[in-house]
């Protein structure tokens, strides 16, 4: 039976989640493998980590790619763009909060075009006067990963409905990013 690397790591960022502290012996339990098999793919937890960083960044960037953030008006564009990173949330929440993958020298640059492109899009969205310009495009970058982070937690843990994730996080961003016409 061959081990199925992309199912391994989907059930570790399902479990890693919900239990950021979670044992590679429950990583293992949690994919059906023992902890040998594991450790043969992910020589511990921080090649694991690791590659979960990679699975998460892929799919942030093939959320982006699906908003289509130069189309539309930037309300509309930012709409998209968190109904797509939102089956991808929980997994972009624990990264942002692994310490180890921002420490260092060797930060995967994936990061660095992942916020080249959501802070590209805030820009746009500040020279065509929709969003406030006293707001950076990289403060407003952070606030979205804060929010879409937070939202994750909330919905996981249950003190916030799954179905309100989308409008939660929008409407609160476009609330204190959105220009206003009184200023």
């Amino acid at each position: 039976m061959s081990l199925d690397r992309e199912q391994v790591l989907r059930s570790a960022a399902a479990l890693l989640t919900r239990k950021s502290t979670a044992t590679m012996d429950e990583v293992a339990r949690a994919a059906g493998i023992g902890r040998a098999t594991l450790h043969r793919h992910f020589a511990g937890r921080d090649a694991l980590v690791r590659a979960l960083e990679n699975l998460g960044i892929q799919e942030v960037e093939a959320a982006l790619d699906a908003a289509a953030l130069d189309e539309g008006p930037a309300q509309d564009a930012l709409r998209r763009l968190v109904a797509a990173v939102e089956p991808s949330a929980g997994l972009l929440s624990f990264l942002v909060t692994e310490n180890q993958l921002f420490e260092g020298e060797e930060v995967n640059e994936g990061w660095s075009r992942l916020d080249a492109r959501v802070s590209a899009f805030f820009r746009r969205g500040q020279e065509r006067g929709e969003f406030r310009i006293d707001l950076t495009p990289a403060w407003l970058t952070e606030a979205l990963y804060g929010l879409i982070s937070s939202a994750a937690w909330a919905v996981q843990d249950g003190r916030v409905a799954s179905q309100d994730f989308q409008y939660m996080i929008v409407e609160l961003l476009l609330g204190g990013a959105r220009r206003s016409v009184e200023q």
